[in-house]
């Protein structure tokens, strides 16, 4: 082992204040209400107990009682990380007795509790940790922190989110440790478990849990050494301790207590291999007979058997089993349900080796095996024990392997004959492990009381364990290798210590040191003592100091007794400590006789121990027994110290950087040190000494400081009162008396006498004389040889801080300190651009000093200091002048922002696409560092998760999206000077004109369009989880009068249905029509001759008429109020009561059913209060947070509400809530038999998994269905409607998926006949329809290709069943069912087409819907002679059409020619008055065909409002109306009329879905009407369907047509309607809410950014080119109703009012559809200067329409109040408030007053508010350029980026001139006035300009700085090389060959021409034609 490095100096540091610390959590428990406070109440802490009595007999007493309680309460600290405070805050937990305490606390906030647990038996320990919870749709994992609190039998595992999980424990757990993946568990080792059994292995001893839920599993190991090779095997060694785990990196610290050895191991899921290897079950010989290993593995379980203990404290009772031979032991808590596993883990061994026996007693084994329970704690079945893969040949015990038990092979076979192993899931792979130590030290136990983590100042990372019994602290180093996850271990020191704990944000620790005083160091480098700040007895009285504990004080130099100041150099030697050291304590015999003669009170209190280090903070126990929390401070508060300390550390060889970081740590921070503001002058005093400057000597740095001669070690410092002060102290300071004598002041103390220099031996301030004014530099400080590279880092840096504006004003600082060196290494170049930006400071440093020639060879000089200083402005300038430019150094992690802008320049304005990604060191040299392993460049600060991806995209979107991946935001861009930002801007402005829809919300936010961000920011809320309240949401407003409460359609959202119609109140008409909650009102008037017995008999037939409305009423709410509310939690859902009362006028007389005066059908209202329960359902939104608690507790309580519930239940299956109701709550619902519910339970667990395929589903249903059950199952009673239910449930689950077996059976099932004994016999129709439907759901769309079932012969058997023929043979399975017919019905062998027709004809339509399979089509053609149409029933006929036509999808039109073209020839000819035609066939015929051509066009154009289609339905509508209201209806039939009728209503809805159409509103308000006569229960359910279809959703829903949505329609709008309200023969009610399963959201809603208020929007929606029409582009205003996505190329928010947007759908249409599926809210915003439509219809009122006069006066007329109704930017609004309003004190400015006017108006006119800035600063800038009072050239610099920009965009002319920012006259302008001051300046001051250009020195004056300004803003380069061949020019062509070397820009050239040339000829007579050439 190295040993430690020394410091050989005894340097003090000074550590923050003290504070007493206790832990939160002793404090809350003490005033929780729980059983354990009273005991903590009477034991007071000991320091309290020590101190206030005196006996020292009862403290010894008293002192046992309370250290034996205190063992109960523990706690620890970490930095928080939950909750997003911004400061950084420390978390606790507290546990104690059975409680658990997390609190939180900062510095400036007060410790709050934070959650508080109690638990049942005594917390043993509590830990955090993070489980990872793998997300159900990939691969990601999410991280759930939790806490865990571990019990003797389980653990309690509760997550911040609130969940809250028990893991029981199967065995007792010594320790729990958190880890990355979860936690580890170590098995508590019985007494016994020692020696293993001879027959077998022991168990297991570590265990992991992924996850509470999960099963806790045992982990493998993969030790390294010779012999074992990779042998994977599981931990069971007992002597293995683990001591330590850790996230980051993943690795275990263990411990090995015989060999006194610890081990590292990396911790990491298990691979595929070292699974199998682990459960692969081994094959060897057996080594003994198998008889002697029986009877000796008996006999051990016998021994065993007595002493087990368990959890529970029963102990097992052993008892034989008779398999093999084992015994059992059973033990209480082995009965967890929990452990027994799941099957998902289950893993059986091979089949080759194990024959599966049931028998079960081995089950029961099986069982308890896999619970390692501490039943099993002696291993009763280590022979037969799952964890039996160990069977390898014994180990030798010297070396230190995890299994060091002497393995005898032996058979498998005589384990148990079915051993189900656990899966490992983690495995430890050995990294490193201790040399095993001598013998002598073999009886100290070794074990580390403490492990942690550290780093060096310089990143090198340690593994630190303190052995406590060897008082001291073993360092491993470890480096990460390249492929991360393995660590190498290079070597191992020791540092003494009796206790050490990680500073973490320092990368230092603190050690206690056995003497002790308290230690920093960094990695293994000592740095410092710590000084405290006050004794530390100031908590405890202290009566008298020990005589031989103290140290003499005289020898002590404390800030108290600082009379004598020490001032040493730098390797000073000796110094004591202050801290009084307890020299005596680690003496042994002293320290019996301490303890012997002292009572504790006299003892001087010393620090025990160091515990809770969090950051730089930590705690010190005193052996008083008080805490103390100090601080420890850090390494630099000041940015630019932090920044150079860092570049320093960059360059220099690690050595080097440490010795420098650790020096100026203890500088920084010696006791009584500095006050913030002197940090800077102290970096550079020390940094320059340790270049081997004497500060002392230069007049700058000796001015530096001012309290005391600051020489590199301030041994001890005055104690400073207060930190306050300020700059303008310095000046008062300098000059005061007291300034001059510290500096005459001769130094006393001790300076060491033979390393003084000699020029410091006569005086050592004899810098004030002049004859000093050369002064050498020591060669032998440590940093003289790197200068060069030091300087070169620290200039790069400099350029660094120009880039930011926040940073700027400290480059002045350190610019002082760069041209010092700089004049020094004679880099006369670099002194000269300093000069150039800071003309005034720099003027006034001369001094330089002198390096000796022969130190110069010592110098390293890096290769990137070139004699030309980089300047980084200058490269950006060339850079828009299209020069080349070298690549612009810079150093990685320090300089990002020069890296950001050379790139962004790179890509932007050079135009190089590849500048970021592959070229980038084309433009950029990255500086190699004087470290060898240093880690990889740093990303970027906040790395962003943008994916950069360039196609064919812009320069300027590519730029953008590459800075927001680089995280660059706009705060960022706020702080690049303007100059550089302007391109930038740029980018940005163009990118805000055309954005793409699609890209991350941090894009958009750079960008600045909140709307796009507001979305994007949306989406990624939704995607993490599917939240409802995000933002805006379209939220239904509250209403508080009872009476609304009831209807239920409160919760349509009248804020978006008042845009959408805005004209009228339909919503409330629609309401109204729909409404069931309140009694009808009933008006009969008495007739005379009317007794008033048949009066009331009267009303009550009237009322029973009317009630048939209002129970159909419910369907038709149920589509309006689709998905429209938002259930809470906690409170049932309202469902509003179905009220079948009638109100009588005049008197308002109640109205009853129920008084017996009429015949009421019984169960009359079962369906209506099922349809009830279904519209209450479909309220809730499918993003609504429901579970399957608030299912259940939605159940009513009275049985007649349990119909109700059944339609609740449908409902939640059509949401998709119902697949979160437990399968339990399922099975409880069906167990019941209430038929209602089977059926809504059903049909909405298969909706929610349609077209799943879903297995435990298809289980459910199968029950239900006897033919899907195996032909021999008992028959089950199963009602018929639920069989129908069921029927159509296989159809939807197994949608389009054409599986075999079930459409074989269903096929089967359309012809099932009736059987024996009633079965099958009544509503027949209704099965056999749902079998068709279904059948048609299994095949949707398949067409000809239906896979494999070509034998089945579907179409064609289909065809039989619809005309009818000779039943087929029965096949297979069900042929035994239908052996006996029927007794009731006889139908003989022919099809009773009756029944089968209907659901085979709906079956061909959904096979071959949409295939235009012509051949099929002509099937179902309507007969052409009258003799076959006889045949047929007339509603047959409808859905023949209907078949036919949706089969021939793309030849339906919508036009009436399309219509009547479906009625065959023979109805349309003239008719032969001698044929026998039966006018009643003829015209029933022609009305069902047409209606179902009706039907066929409303599918086709269903949910596109196509006026065509409208038109034409609307026309056959008013013909029927027509027909309706003359007499000859009797030929027709008043039903039948009136059912085509209705058909043709809801194809009408059908087209105008959604939109609320107020002609489909009209004749819907029309049937409402109608009540009387045969207007039945089933007409005004479908007159209600068509209204709520109309109204779909409020208007926010409408249909789609695809084959899904079809077939869903088709179940729903079936063309038979029910008679009555119990009527399901030929159609089962419960389908007509099918419909939902074809809606789809596609309400477009603008909602305003900055209000959050919808509005109005123009759309353009383009349309893809098809067959029917071209690509066409239409106008919609939204909110409106999108066409269908695939129909559509792009939808695009037009101009002018809003920001264009535009959503580009031939790409990808998933981005539309999920704004659409999220309340469809598309962010807008206004432009500035445009006000809303609502507000402005016409868009007279805008800002820019007043701007019709010439545009001068537009911006005269512009008046700055008037911005406030243009943009709601605050920061604009008070721009115009304070600086564009003349008011009394800016009389005089009111130029300037007009000009920040016309800024603003360009500014908001040209929508770039954020240039605002730039043009003030561009204006601040030239005023002061004219006044001539700069102190810096910055300005200009940035003016000259502007100017060449510019430059740049006009020679590429005005073609692309709406890209440019700054279009406006105001840039030239300013250019001018810049031209003219700068000449003006020239012509008085040529003279200045030539004596610069021959070198020589400048006075320090105004003139010299307008030089500097002349010079930058002219780009002149520097002259003092090239001076002399520009001096012998004597022509202007001579001069233009000569210059074009330099690079000087032709027009600044010509400025120069004539002082060039005006050496050669006269001084004035080249001036004026020149200067008219160059203007």
């Amino acid at each position: 082992m190295s040993e430690v490095v020394y410091e050989e100096t005894a340097t003090m540091i000074a550590a923050g204040d003290l504070q007493s610390f206790v832990p939160f959590g002793r404090e809350h428990c003490r005033n929780h209400p729980n059983a354990f406070n009273l005991q903590l109440r009477e034991l007071q802490p000991a320091s309290e107990l020590w101190s206030s009595d005196g006996a020292a007999g009862l403290v010894g007493s008293l002192q046992e009682v309370s250290l034996q309680e205190r063992e109960r309460e523990s706690w620890q600290l970490r930095k928080g990380c939950t909750g997003v405070k911004e400061d950084e805050f420390e978390e606790e937990l507290y546990t104690a007795g059975n409680m658990a305490v997390w609190s939180q606390g900062s510095r400036t906030q007060a410790s709050s509790v934070y959650k508080a647990f109690t638990v049942d038996s005594p917390v043993q320990q509590a830990l955090w940790c993070n489980f990872a919870v793998p997300q159900n749709n990939n691969d990601a994992e999410e991280v759930e922190q939790m806490v865990c609190i571990v019990q003797s039998s389980c653990i309690n595992v509760h997550t911040v989110t609130g969940k809250d999980f028990i893991s029981p424990l199967p065995f007792q757990v010594s320790n729990v440790w958190a880890t990355k993946f979860g936690l580890l568990l170590e098995r508590k080792n019985a007494a016994n478990d020692t020696q293993p059994n001879p027959p077998g292995e022991p168990l297991p001893t570590v265990f992991s849990i992924l996850h509470p839920l999960d099963e806790i599993a045992p982990i493998v190991c993969k030790p390294s050494g010779p012999f074992e090779g990779s042998r994977v095997q599981y931990v069971s060694d007992s002597n293995m301790k683990i001591v330590f785990t850790c996230c980051q990196p993943s690795i275990v610290v263990s411990y090995d207590t015989v060999q006194g050895t610890h081990t590292v191991w990396a911790l990491r899921k298990v691979t595929h291999d070292e699974r199998s290897m682990v459960l692969r079950c081994p094959t060897e010989p057996a080594g003994t007979p198998l008889g002697l290993m029986a009877s000796g593995f008996l006999a051990s379980h016998l021994r065993n058997a007595s002493h087990l203990d368990s959890p529970g404290g029963s102990g097992g009772s052993g008892g034989l089993g008779s398999a093999a031979g084992i015994s059992s032991a059973f033990s209480s808590p082995l009965h967890y349900s929990a452990l027994h596993s799941h099957p998902s883990r289950i893993m059986t061994s091979s089949p080759g080796v194990h024959s599966r026996v049931h028998s079960p007693s081995i089950s029961n084994m099986a069982a308890l095996s896999r619970a390692h329970s501490p039943g099993m704690a002696a291993p009763s079945f280590s022979g037969a024990s799952r964890f039996n893969t160990s069977f390898h040949s014994p180990s030798p015990r010297g070396h230190h392997g995890l299994l060091p038990s002497l393995n005898s092979t032996a058979n498998e076979s005589m384990a148990m004959p079915e051993m189900e192993p656990i899966i490992p899931d983690l495995c430890v792979e050995q990294l490193w492990s201790e040399a095993v130590s001598s013998g002598c030290q073999r009886e100290m136990s070794s074990q580390a009381s403490k492990v942690f983590l550290t780093s060096d100042l310089c990143e090198s990372h340690y593994l630190c364990f303190l052995v406590e019994s060897h008082q001291h602290l073993r360092c491993v180093k470890f480096i990460e290798s390249n492929d991360v996850t393995q660590l190498i271990f290079p070597s191992v020191t020791t540092i003494p210590a009796k206790d050490a704990a990680p500073l973490q944000n320092i990368d230092a620790m603190l050690v206690l040191e056995a003497c002790g005083s308290l230690v920093i160091y960094t990695g293994i480098t000592r740095v410092s003592k710590v000084h405290l700040p006050s004794p530390l007895s100031h908590s405890i009285s202290l009566t008298n100091h020990l005589p031989y504990l103290s140290t003499p004080v005289e020898t002590v130099s404390t800030p108290a007794n600082a009379g004598s100041r020490h001032i040493h150099r730098l390797n000073e030697d000796a110094m004591p400590s202050p801290v009084s050291e307890l020299k005596s304590l680690n003496i042994k015999q002293h320290e019996a006789s301490f303890f012997e003669d002292f009572s504790f009170q006299q003892a001087t209190p010393y620090i025990l121990s160091l515990r809770d280090p969090v950051c730089n903070r930590v705690t010190l126990e005193l052996s008083s027994g008080v805490m103390l929390r100090i601080c420890i401070p850090e390494i630099a508060t000041s940015e630019l110290v932090k920044k150079c300390l860092q570049a320093i550390r960059f360059i220099l060889p690690r050595e080097v950087a440490m010795k420098v970081l650790v020096k100026w740590y203890n500088i920084y921070n010696a006791p009584g040190g500095p006050s913030a503001h002197a940090e800077w002058s102290q970096f550079v005093t020390c940094f320059m000494t340790l270049m081997g400057y004497n500060t002392e000597r230069l007049a700058w740095t000796r001015h530096l400081q001012f309290e005391v001669p600051l020489s590199p070690v301030i041994a001890a410092k005055k104690a400073r009162p207060s930190d306050g002060g300020s700059d303008e102290d310095w000046d008062y300071l300098l000059a005061s008396h007291y300034h001059r004598q510290i500096n005459s002041q001769p130094v006393c103390g001790s300076v060491d006498p033979n390393n003084v220099p000699v020029a410091e031996k006569e005086d050592p301030f004899s810098a004030d004389s002049p004859s000093s004014s050369s002064m050498k530099l020591e060669s032998s400080a440590p940093l003289f040889p790197h200068i060069p590279a030091l300087f070169g880092v620290l200039h790069l840096l400099y350029q660094e801080l120009q880039l930011d504006e926040l940073h700027r004003a400290r480059a002045s600082s350190l610019v002082c300190l760069l041209q010092q060196l700089a004049r020094d290494l004679q880099l006369e170049k670099y002194v000269d651009l300093y000069w150039r930006d800071y003309p005034s400071l720099i003027s006034c440093f001369t001094e330089r000093c002198i390096i000796d020639q022969a130190a110069i060879g010592q110098m390293h000089r890096p290769s990137f200091l070139s004699s030309d200083p980089p300047c980084v402005f200058n490269w950006l300038s060339s850079c828009l002048r299209g020069e080349a430019s070298p690549p612009f150094p810079y150093l990685p992690g320090i300089c990002q922002r020069t890296k950001l802008l050379v790139l962004s320049y790179a890509l932007y304005i050079i135009g190089d696409d590849n500048a970021t990604s592959t070229n980038v060191w084309k433009y950029l040299l990255k500086l190699s560092a004087g470290q060898r392993s240093r880690v990889s460049e740093p990303n970027s600060r906040r790395q962003s998760s943008v994916k950069v991806r360039f196609s064919s995209e812009s320069l300027a979107e590519q730029l953008v999206v590459w800075l927001t991946s680089q995280g660059f935001t706009l705060k960022d861009l706020e702080s690049v000077p303007f100059g550089v930002a302007l391109p930038i801007r740029e980018a940005i402005y163009q990118c805000r004109e055309q954005p793409s829809s699609d890209w991350p919300e941090e894009v958009c936010l750079l960008i600045g369009r909140q709307d796009l961000t507001k979305q994007a920011h949306k989406m990624t809320l939704a995607k993490s989880k599917a939240s409802v309240g995000s933002g805006f949401s379209l939220v239904p407003p509250a209403s508080s009068e009872a009476d609304e409460e009831e209807d239920g359609m409160l919760d349509i959202i009248h804020e978006v249905t008042g845009l959408i119609w805005s004209q009228d109140l339909r919503i409330q008409e629609v309401r109204r029509l729909l409404q069931s909650s309140r009694p009808v009102r009933v008006s009969v008037v008495q007739q005379p001759e009317v007794s008033d017995h048949e009066y009331i008999e009267e009303k009550e037939n009237k009322l029973l008429q009317l009630c048939q409305r209002t129970m159909a009423l419910p369907v038709g709410r149920g589509l309006f109020t689709l998905f429209s509310y938002h259930p809470v939690p906690t409170e049932p859902l309202p469902v509003p009561k179905l009220n079948l009362t009638g109100r009588a006028p005049p008197r308002n007389a109640m109205v009853d059913l129920n008084s017996g005066n009429i015949d009421v059908p019984p169960n009359m209202t079962n369906w209506p209060s099922f349809h009830n329960g279904v519209a209450a359902g479909l309220k809730i939104a499918p993003a609504s947070q429901v579970d399957s608690a608030w299912i259940a507790y939605n159940k009513p309580k009275s049985p007649e509400l349990a119909n109700e519930y059944a339609g609740f239940l449908m409902a939640l299956g059509l949401n998709g809530h119902l697949t979160k109701l437990a399968t339990l709550n399922i099975h409880d619902y069906l167990t019941k038999g209430h038929e209602m519910t089977s059926i809504g339970l059903l049909l909405g667990v298969s909706s929610a998994k349609l077209g799943t395929m879903d297995m435990s589903i298809t289980r459910l249903l199968s029950i239900h269905i006897p033919a899907l059950l195996p032909p021999t199952s008992t028959e089950l009673d199963v009602p018929h409607n639920v069989q129908v239910a069921a029927v159509i449930g296989i159809g939807l689950v197994y949608q389009g998926t054409g599986h075999r077996h079930n459409a074989e059976v269903l096929l089967s099932e359309i012809g099932r006949p009736p059987g024996p004994e009633m079965e099958y016999c009544t509503d027949r129709e209704s099965y056999s329809l749902a079998a068709g439907l279904a059948l048609g759901m299994v095949c949707l769309g398949h067409g000809s290709n239906l896979i494999g079932m070509t034998d089945l012969n579907v179409p064609e058997q289909l065809y039989q069943y619809m005309v009818g023929g000779h039943r087929r043979a029965q096949a297979g399975a069900s042929r035994e069912r239908h052996k006996s017919p029927s007794y009731q019905i006889k139908e003989g062998d022919t099809i009773n087409v009756d029944v089968t027709c209907p659901g085979a004809t709906l079956a061909l339509a959904m096979i071959y819907l949409k295939t235009n399979n012509r051949s099929i089509a002509d099937w179902l053609k309507p007969p052409d002679t009258w003799f076959l149409l006889d045949f047929i029933k007339p509603e047959f006929l409808l859905l023949r059409t209907l078949a036919r036509c949706i089969i021939m999808w793309d030849e339906i039109l919508p036009n009436t020619e399309w219509v009547k073209s479906n009625i065959p020839q023979i109805m349309r000819g003239t008719f032969d008055p001698s044929e026998d035609i039966n006018m009643d066939t003829m015209a029933q015929a022609q009305d069902y065909i047409t209606a179902g051509a009706c039907m066929a066009l409303g599918l086709r154009f269903a949910g596109s409002a196509n006026s065509d289609a409208f038109d034409c339905l609307y026309e056959f509508a008013k013909t029927f109306m027509k027909m309706m209201s003359f007499a000859g209806t009797a030929a027709m039939g008043y039903y039948n009329l009136q059912t085509c009728l209705s058909m043709i209503l809801l194809a009408m809805s059908m087209v105008m879905a959604g939109s609320g159409n107020l002609k489909v509103l009209q004749l819907c308000r029309f049937f409402h009407k109608r009540t009387g006569g045969e207007m039945n229960y089933g007409f005004h359910m479908a007159h209600h369907m068509a209204l709520g279809l109309l109204f779909l959703g409020g208007g926010r829903y409408t249909l789609s047509t695809s084959n899904s949505a079809i077939a869903a329609l088709l179940c729903a709008l079936y063309p038979h309607f029910p008679a009555h309200s119990t009527d399901n023969r030929y159609h089962l009610q419960a389908l007509r809410h099918l419909a939902v399963l074809a809606a789809e959201p596609r309400l477009l809603v603008p909602v305003d950014v900055d209000s959050l208020k919808p509005c109005y929007a123009l759309l353009e929606v383009t349309y893809k080119g098809t067959k029917w029409y071209n690509e066409t582009t239409v106008e919609l205003m939204a909110p409106t109703l999108l066409p269908e996505l695939h129909l559509l190329k792009e939808v695009k928010v037009k101009g002018p009012r809003y920001w264009e947007l535009s959503l580009n759908l031939s790409k990808e249409t998933q981005h539309l559809k999920s704004i659409l599926v999220r309340d469809g809210v598309l962010y807008v915003k206004l432009r500035a200067g445009q006000l809303p439509y609502k507000d402005d219809p016409q868009g007279w009122k805008s800002l820019l329409a007043t701007a019709v006069s010439p545009r001068n006066s537009g911006v005269t007329a512009f008046k700055p109040e008037a911005i406030s109704t243009f943009t709601s930017e605050p920061a604009l609004i008070s721009f115009a408030e304070f600086f564009c309003k003349t008011s009394e004190g800016l009389k005089s400015r009111e130029d300037s007053l007009m000009l920040f006017s016309a800024m603003l108006y360009e500014c908001v006119s040209q929508e770039c508010p954020e240039m605002l800035p730039t043009y003030i600063a561009i204006e601040q800038a030239v005023g002061a350029l004219r006044q001539g009072d700069f102190q810096q050239t910055f300005p200009l610099w940035q003016l000259r980026l502007v100017v060449e920009l510019w430059d740049g965009r006009m020679l590429r002319g005005l073609a692309n001139k709406h890209d440019t920012l700054l279009t406006s006259e105001f840039l030239p302008v300013m250019k001018n006035a810049v031209d003219v001051a700068l000449d003006n300046w020239l012509k008085d001051h040529s003279s200045l300009v030539r004596s610069y250009m021959r070198g020589e020195v400048l006075s320090r004056d105004a003139q010299s700085i307008m030089l500097a300004c002349f010079l930058v803003y002219r780009s002149i380069p520097c002259f003092r090389n090239t001076q002399a061949n520009l001096e012998g020019c004597n022509s202007f062509a001579d001069l233009l060959l000569r210059s074009n070397q330099l690079g000087i820009p032709l027009r600044d050239l010509l400025r120069l021409v004539p002082i060039l040339l005006s050496s050669a000829s006269g001084p004035q007579s080249l001036l004026f034609p020149l200067q008219a050439f160059s203007s």
